[in-house]
């Protein structure tokens, strides 16, 4: 495909045009660019739809994950796009987001860090103030639910040991994992994290409620207690 820049796409050969490539070819042939497009519908007169998505895309690192951190004035600020069209590209990868929890929480087992990250991960990911959440499981560590603890700003958020082994013992919880996100993306666990982590395991052994895990979510990764042999 190589059109004058600026060609409409009804001037484009019908196999390179994104609704009839997608019909034609399935979803796997098209580019970010062209999904993109088709969210957008239409280009301005000098641009195509592709090509403000190629631009929008480009100046995101033609990362998704950063583009989805976009707010509809971030993206209003593209010449072509309306309130409209911001809206319908944020829908669409919050959907994408939503997707991906939902088939973390199909399997309904949790055997490893990765797997709890991916069944918060809709829930943490790309927030711009700090929560705290539980993941409740039962004794062979399939999932009660998950739960949010509380909601803070971008320094920080209260999570409140009584209010976590209550909810634990409500739904007869054998074990727990504590997740929380920060904003910064800074995936270090600060003193009080640390502070917090050892005084909620302490009760845990009390309760015999094990804390199998502590999560930080920062920028799609995250960092693991377990993992690093910092829960005991």
């Amino acid at each position: 495909m190589n059109y004058p820049s600026g060609t409409s796409i009804k001037f484009w050969a019908e196999e390179d045009r994104p609704r009839e490539k997608l019909m034609l070819k399935g979803k796997a042939s098209l580019s970010n660019s062209e999904i993109l497009a088709i969210l957008i519908g239409s280009g301005s007169r000098n641009e195509t739809a592709v090509e403000l998505s190629q631009r929008i895309l480009a100046d995101n690192q033609n990362n998704l994950i950063t583009l989805s951190s976009l707010s509809i004035n971030d993206l209003q600020k593209y010449k072509g796009i309306g309130e409209a069209k911001a809206v319908n590209i944020i829908a669409a990868l919050e959907l994408g987001r939503r997707r991906r929890s939902s088939e973390a929480i199909e399997q309904k087992s949790i055997k490893s860090s990765k797997d709890a990250f991916e069944l918060l991960y809709a829930d943490l990911a790309d927030q711009n103030f700090e929560e705290f959440w539980i993941i409740l499981l039962k004794r062979n560590n399939q999932v009660l639910s998950k739960r949010k603890i509380s909601e803070g700003g971008l320094a920080g958020t209260v999570a409140d040991p009584k209010k976590i082994f209550k909810m634990a013992l409500d739904e007869q919880a054998s074990s727990l994992i504590l997740c929380h996100n920060h904003p910064s993306g800074n995936l270090k666990p600060s003193e009080q994290d640390i502070q917090l982590t050892k005084k909620i395991v302490q009760a845990g052994k009390t309760l015999e409620i094990s804390v199998l895990d502590h999560l930080i979510f920062g920028n799609e990764n995250y960092f693991s207690f377990a993992d690093e042999n910092l829960l005991s």
